[in-house]
Formats: C-alpha cells, sequence, structure tokens
C-alpha cells in the first residue's frame, strides 16, 4: 500500500484535517490543536477509553463515541463542542465530584488537579447529584508516597504506567462498579508491597489520589508529559 493511501482526510468542527491511517480521532484533533477534554488518556500510555470526557459527535451515528479509541476514515465528520457533548461533560464530571469526597480547598493537589481544571473550563459552580460520601481509606504506609482513595477517580494511569512503562506491574483494580478501588499488589499496604518506589504512578495521577509526602499544595505540580521521553529512550535501547 502507497503512503498516499495511509492518508485520510476528514473535518473536525467543519476544519478540513488529514491524518494518518490506524490514528484516532483525538491524536489528529490534538496535532491541530482541536481541543477534546480527557482524564484518563496520557501521552505514553495505552488508551482504555475510561472516563468518558472525550466523546464526539460522528455523522451518521446515533451514539456518542470516545475519541481516544475511535480510529479515524475517510471522509468522516466529527463534532466536539456541541451542546449535546457540552451537557454529557458536565454530568460525568458532577459524577466524579458526586462520587467520592472530593474536597478541593483541603486537598494537597489544589491548584494542580486535572478534575479540578477540567471543572472550571466547564463552569462547573455545583452539583446537582446527592453526594454519596463514602467511608475510604488513606494508606500512608509508603514511605515517600501516600494513596487516599477519596480522590481517585479510577482513570487507571497509575495501574498502566506502572505496567507499561516500569514493568512492575504493582497497581491493580479490584472490585466492580462502585466498590472499585486501586490496590498495591494483592490489596497489601502500598508500604509491604513490592514497590520500585520510582514514583512514575504518582506523576501521573491526574487528582490528589496518589501524591508525594514532601510536597503539598503550591509545591505539588506533576510531571505526566515524561512519560513519552521515556518510551523513546526505552525503544533506543
Amino acid at each position: 500500500m502507497s503512503d498516499t493511501a495511509e492518508v485520510k482526510t476528514l473535518t473536525i468542527d467543519e476544519q478540513e484535517v488529514t491524518g494518518r491511517r490506524g490514528q484516532t480521532i483525538l491524536d489528529v484533533a490534538r496535532e491541530n490543536d482541536i481541543s477534546i477534554p480527557t482524564l484518563c488518556h496520557l501521552e505514553g500510555l495505552s488508551d482504555v477509553g475510561a472516563c468518558r470526557l472525550c466523546m464526539v459527535e460522528i455523522k451518521g451515528s446515533n451514539k456518542l463515541q470516545p475519541a481516544c479509541v475511535t480510529a479515524i476514515f475517510e471522509g468522516m465528520e466529527v463534532s466536539t463542542q456541541t451542546e449535546r457533548l457540552q451537557k454529557h461533560r458536565r454530568m460525568i464530571l458532577e459524577m466524579l465530584f458526586a462520587e467520592r469526597n472530593h474536597i478541593c480547598s483541603v486537598c494537597v493537589s489544589n491548584g494542580h488537579c486535572e478534575l479540578q481544571t477540567l471543572g472550571q473550563e466547564q463552569g462547573l459552580t455545583h452539583i446537582r447529584l446527592p453526594y454519596r460520601n463514602p467511608e475510604l481509606s488513606v494508606d500512608a504506609s509508603h514511605e515517600r508516597f501516600t494513596v487516599d482513595h477519596n480522590r481517585c477517580i479510577l482513570c487507571t494511569r497509575c495501574v498502566r504506567a506502572c505496567a507499561e512503562i516500569e514493568g512492575a506491574h504493582i497497581w491493580d483494580v479490584m472490585g466492580r462498579g462502585i466498590n472499585s478501588l486501586i490496590i498495591s499488589d494483592l490489596h497489601q499496604e502500598w508500604g509491604s508491597s513490592a514497590c520500585t518506589r520510582c514514583g512514575k504512578c504518582v506523576q501521573v495521577c491526574p487528582t490528589g489520589a496518589l501524591f508525594d509526602k514532601s510536597k503539598i499544595g503550591s509545591d505539588h505540580p506533576k510531571y505526566p508529559d515524561f512519560l513519552p521521553y521515556l518510551n523513546l529512550m526505552r525503544e533506543a535501547q
């Protein structure tokens, strides 16, 4: 197959763009500076379509489709900012805030939280859903890091970073639905697990669920963009 046949022409928000066969809508959108909100997606990790914030409309389909795992095709017409999508994203964010105990004013990641930032960008000023207020634990047994299940949104970034980048497979998801939890090893305390103490999971966490004990408040920035660099270095070796 020729290189020309590999190129696909499509429109995103009435803007004509091109992409390569196998690319996703999100890939092409970001290459063309078209904003689509995400939480579970992170460059350098596999995509799982978990957060459902990147849903888009595709002409000819009544269903919303996740941009991070939907491959482009020739002639595709995509809309990313319709009223239907705005309502959908606001509802997803409200459910995330209501499901656990996200109190931004006392969170260690206040000002450095992707969930908080998306809420602000979507104009979220209040939650219309009843808060569940679950009784969730905080595991501070690790010498350097803490996991606060109250802040977790189950994006599984930490699970994928630990497995795909570090190769340690420390993190996983236990339970189903509302009872799901991120766990280390076979639900051991983090400090007793086989953790290599690399901290990659902490860097990729979009909220305050995983954090460094030595950094709090405004001194708690994260640098998830280092993952593509690590992948390139590993391929070079």
